[in-house]
């Protein structure tokens, strides 16, 4: 498998991963095909995920910028396609208790009211017709431990009270009789917003409503070298051109937005060169429970799903009765698909329900998510404004991204974003970079005594 601390390249014309999304979505829509002219653009888009679409879109029809998108493969490729389709009020994984305490509750509460916009900018975009097949809205954060159970009820009280947010306590014998009966949940409380959806059907939406407002998206168009050429004429303001040179044609650019996120090739670009770690995270897809299986664990719920490990679980009931599981995966990506991964899943599963314990999985894929080394996204550009990046989603950007390319959008068009630091600050560069593989082996071990023990 492609591994963005090894590989310089994604290649190009691949098709999509064999995944329970790419199987039940149907015919993807029509895109613009591989480019194969040399053509000269205000603004040039390198990726076709939720964040390239999304900044697409937003020039598009906020600022009347019709940008390029340009994609190696097929729309939704990377993580926007195999993801667990959960949309949440969130990004990255630092708690608001400490953005509170780092920056103020100012700070704190302009993020939050980020994340939410987030959630606000998908619903309205699904609303325009987007057939992503989403379902009832809930989302369940399930102690795996008595001791955590207090945890999350002094983190639902905190939230309360910062925010009026709407959470509903569940004791463990609740839990088990109006959600499900997880034999490794021990209480949670339930945020009221939260819900799922099928993520490529929902990226594809995106791409039709990009191509509707004038946008051009190439896929099969991999940029395989890129350099920047500044013009110094007499009498005349310097100019920067980004030239991008793809396999069958060169692309010249004012302003170029980097969209790839955990799909950045090694050494793609010196803004972002150090400044994430990419982590596989592995996802399963059993096979249609009967509903002899549903009622022995009392599976009654479509709410998205996820616990409170360190190395988190997530798990939701797709709306065929198949069970959607995912976790960790394999370190590097030459171990991706090593089928240990799936199994370590499939056998967790049934632990958290032991009335299943004859379920087999039918789909089993992986994928790159992108860790920021302050647990947060950042949107930000280069000195001259005509390099830009939204990238650190942190596994969590379903929602986020769409808020992220909007706020790309404003800052390729020169209008003023808000004043927090995920929009003002970079990415922090990764201290000691190319043993970020070995640190991220000791977190998972630190991560496995952590769960179990402390």
């Amino acid at each position: 498998m492609y591994d963005p601390l090894l590989d310089e390249s994604l290649g190009f014309n691949a098709s999509y991963p064999s995944s329970y999304w790419a199987d039940v979505a149907g015919v993807a829509p029509k895109d613009d095909g591989q480019l194969n002219k040399d053509i000269t653009v205000d603004v040039a888009i390198i990726g076709a995920g939720y964040t390239g679409l999304s900044t697409a879109l937003h020039l598009a029809r906020d600022h009347g910028i019709k940008a390029t998108v340009l994609e190696a493969n097929r729309t939704a490729w990377g993580a926007s396609g195999r993801n667990a389709g959960f949309i949440l009020k969130s990004s990255g994984r630092k708690p608001y208790a400490s953005m509170q305490s780092q920056w103020g509750e100012e700070v704190m509460r302009g993020i939050y009211q980020e994340m939410c916009a987030g959630v606000d900018t998908v619903k309205s975009l699904i609303a325009e017709g987007i057939d992503c097949e989403p379902q009832e809205s809930g989302y369940i954060r399930v102690a795996h431990k008595p001791a955590m159970f207090k945890s999350l009820l002094a983190t639902a009280a905190l939230q309360k009270k910062m925010f009026g947010y709407d959470i509903q306590e569940i004791s463990r014998e609740q839990l088990h009789q109006q959600y499900m009966a997880d034999n490794n949940a021990y209480g949670a409380i339930r945020y009221q917003d939260g819900f799922g959806i099928n993520p490529l059907k929902l990226a594809w939406g995106y791409q039709k409503l990009a191509r509707q407002a004038g946008v051009t998206i190439h896929c099969d168009t991999s940029v395989e070298k890129w350099h920047q050429e500044t013009s110094d004429k007499k009498d005349q303001q310097s100019q920067t051109t980004q030239t991008l040179h793809t396999p069958s044609g060169i692309v010249k650019a004012k302003k170029v937005v980097i969209a790839t996120n955990g799909y950045s090739a090694k050494n793609f670009h010196p803004l972002i060169k150090s400044k994430s770690l990419p982590v596989l995270s592995q996802i399963i897809v059993t096979q249609p429970l009967t509903p002899e299986q549903l009622v022995a664990c009392n599976f009654l719920t479509s709410n998205v799903i996820m616990d409170t490990r360190a190395l988190k679980y997530y798990y939701r009931k797709l709306p065929d009765n198949r069970i959607l599981f995912g976790g960790r995966g394999a370190i590097t990506g030459k171990n991706a698909a090593d089928p240990y991964y799936a199994n370590r899943l499939l056998a967790v599963l049934k632990t958290s329900f032991p009335s299943l314990s004859t379920l087999r999985y039918d789909y089993a894929w992986s994928g790159w998510l992108c860790m920021s080394l302050d647990d947060m996204p950042h949107v930000y550009q280069n000195e001259q404004q005509s390099v830009f990046y939204a990238m650190g989603y942190c596994g969590s950007g379903v929602s986020f991204s769409v808020q992220a390319g909007k706020r790309l959008a404003e800052k390729v068009a020169g209008v003023t974003v808000p004043n927090l630091p995920i929009y003002q600050t970079p990415l922090a560069t990764f201290p000691f970079a190319p043993l970020r593989r070995i640190g991220q082996w000791g977190y998972f071990q630190y991560g496995k005594i952590k769960d179990r023990w402390l």
